[in-house]
């Protein structure tokens, strides 16, 4: 399976989690943004960066640090690592 097979697969898992939670999902593929989904549900505003058996790279924690945004959202990276069915959760 390539990278981005299994980034694209990661990406929805985590759309399921969320919409499993009551919210209301949207993904950015391939779009080179900040942010790979962005979630609104009844606690506010989830922004995620989701990556695959790695973290991000300093200059992408940094841009999701510096994103400016409501003080309702939550700007979040999620990592997936194999054989694991949770992801690694860190809010930003």
């Amino acid at each position: 399976m390539s990278a981005k097979n299994k980034g694209s697969r990661n990406e929805h898992k985590a759309m399921k989690i969320l919409e499993a939670a009551g919210y209301a999902c949207c993904r950015s593929a391939a779009s080179l943004g900040v942010f790979d989904v962005i979630a609104i549900g009844p606690q506010g505003v989830r922004l995620v960066q989701v990556k695959t058996n790695r973290t991000a790279p300093p200059h992408e924690r940094e841009a999701i640090k510096e994103f400016k945004c409501h003080p309702i959202c939550s700007k979040e990276l999620w990592i997936f690592y194999d054989y694991q069915r949770q992801p690694s959760i860190t809010v930003m």
